[in-house]
């Protein structure tokens, strides 16, 4: 799968094998954490919007991205609804929150680590897209073939719009969170999720 050049060096390593070996053991699992997904990079696109009213850039790429991750939900859960996964609730990965855990609390600062943690999910997001896309049945592995452009959007998005809100470079402060997001991919997990580390089975 080809992934734009820039996206792949922004992330400090790939998925391993493993992930995908999980990935295809728990197809219900994969649809239903894929649709969670969706739905929180929405919620986070929102909460944005109503945190930083006074930025007219961010509004409009959060409303757009909000929208676009809406509709991917809705075609998860057609898919789903076709195959007769059932949709209900599961445990959230510790990826998310092994970033967050280090967001600063005074802004610009909080703005700008939100922006690259941003960019950080829907990157590792398009690079899992394209890692599982090759293992897939025809229909589910085009559809996550017709999601990496707009994953690839979103990263762009977050990352420009943490450059541009931020008080200085922040070329140091993506790198400590490179650390971080490598470190995640390591990390043990008990369940296999679309952003799980290694999973304990």
């Amino acid at each position: 799968m080809n992934l734009p050049q820039e996206l792949i060096d922004f992330l400090p390593s790939r998925t391993p094998q493993a992930w995908v070996d999980q990935a295809l053991a728990h197809p219900a699992e994969l649809l239903i954490d894929h649709a969670n997904c969706e739905k929180k990079a929405a919620s986070t696109a929102l909460n944005l919007m109503f945190r930083y009213v006074d930025k007219p850039d961010l509004l409009q790429k959060m409303s757009r991205l909000a929208r676009e991750e809406l509709r991917h939900f809705e075609q998860v859960t057609a898919l789903m609804q076709r195959r007769g996964v059932t949709y209900r609730g599961l445990s959230a990965s510790h990826y998310a929150q092994r970033l967050r855990q280090h967001v600063r609390t005074t802004e610009p600062g909080r703005l700008v680590d939100t922006l690259i943690i941003g960019a950080f999910i829907e990157a590792r997001s398009c690079e899992r897209f394209a890692c599982l896309a090759p293992h897939l049945d025809e229909e589910l592995g085009d559809f996550y073939r017709s999601l990496l452009k707009s994953e690839a959007r979103h990263y762009r998005d977050y990352l420009s719009l943490a450059r541009q809100y931020a008080d200085g470079p922040i070329d140091q402060r993506i790198a400590e969170f490179a650390v971080i997001e490598a470190q995640a991919m390591v990390e043990d997990d008990s369940d296999f999720r679309f952003h799980s580390g290694t999973v304990i089975s």
